[in-house]
């Protein structure tokens, strides 16, 4: 309930602050009575209710994400951007608007979803070289290097094409701005279908994190439930990317902060992580737009200057308990 209240608050300040500063009796009119005519009423419905909506949906997509992964994973520094993840929908996100023309997110979500998918295999099978398999370090090493090779693909095709990277620059970066409400109507059938499946993951995350032996001994099939795992992260992660672009960090910073309430059941992990996400981005896009009055610093940046130091962090302490 507390969280609940915080995130009612995170969101009253997303409709509020901004380079034009509104007090909370114009916003409540705008959303209450109306007025075309009026600006503030215009800047409230047009411009920064569906832009709060988008950071609500695709804060909760990349926390459950980020739960999901971790815990199918059973790697504390795994998180959908570090594994490629949404370096892999972003990348395809671009050769839709390239090479087929896409200017809508009904028709380049696809994209997004394929390249989720093909990322998150391909960081599997990389990680999986070698002996010992597929560790928590290896496959956060073959996501990280995976990025940066999908990154440089997608700027190269930025490059070559003008019109893509002028509809692209800002979304790259990771951005709630611009978004309109059709974004967050368009984005929702695939969000809730997401959310449902890795609500329905609790179990299978809770026997997957006692190993593979003891999961097959209480009768979950391993496999199954991988994919099952693997559906809801390319669901949510290829919505998410699709709607806000490539933001980083927040699906591998919010899944600790829940452990510290509610230990390691995902039966409770995956809601906690799915409120707490949306509290994370929206507050890094409010002070986003304070911290560079008239403009502003896009959320992706933000939440990459919250989220560094804390992978760092948690890569040191890990290094030095296998030590």
């Amino acid at each position: 309930m507390v969280l609940l209240l915080v995130l009612a608050g995170v969101t009253v300040l997303s409709v509020t602050v901004g380079s034009r500063g509104l007090p909370p009796g114009t916003v409540w009119a705008a959303l209450t009575h109306h007025d075309p005519a009026l600006r503030d009423h215009l800047i409230v419905s047009e411009v920064r209710v569906p832009r709060t909506l988008v950071g609500l949906l695709a804060g909760a997509a990349l926390g459950l994400a980020g739960a999901v992964v971790q815990g199918v994973t059973r790697n504390p520094l795994a998180d959908p951007g570090i594994l490629g993840v949404n370096a892999g929908a972003a990348l395809f996100v671009v050769i839709g608007i390239s090479v087929f023309g896409l200017t809508d997110l009904i028709g380049y979500v696809w994209f997004g979803f394929a390249g989720a998918a093909v990322a998150a295999v391909l960081v599997y099978l990389i990680g999986s070289l070698g002996s010992g398999g597929a560790t928590p370090v290896k496959i956060a090493l073959s996501g990280a290097a995976l990025s940066a090779a999908l990154g440089s693909a997608t700027t190269a095709v930025l490059l070559t094409d003008t019109d893509t990277f002028e509809q692209f620059r800002l979304w790259q970066v990771g951005s709630l701005a611009g978004r309109g409400p059709e974004i967050a109507a368009q984005g929702l059938p695939f969000l809730l279908a997401g959310a449902v499946l890795a609500m329905a993951s609790a179990r299978v995350l809770n026997a997957l994190g006692m190993g593979d032996d003891v999961a097959v001994s209480w009768g979950q099939n391993v496999h199954a439930g991988r994919i099952l795992c693997a559906t809801a992260v390319v669901l949510l992660c290829g919505a998410a990317t699709a709607m806000a672009g490539p933001i980083g960090f927040v699906g591998l910073v919010v899944p600790h902060i829940a452990r510290i309430v509610t230990g390691p059941d995902h039966r409770w992990l995956l809601p906690y992580a799915m409120v707490l996400a949306p509290i994370l981005l929206l507050a890094a896009d409010v002070a986003g737009r304070i911290v560079a009055r008239p403009g502003e610093v896009q959320v992706g940046i933000v939440t990459a200057v919250i989220g560094a130091p804390v992978f760092v962090a948690l890569a040191r302490r890990r290094r030095l308990a296998e030590l």
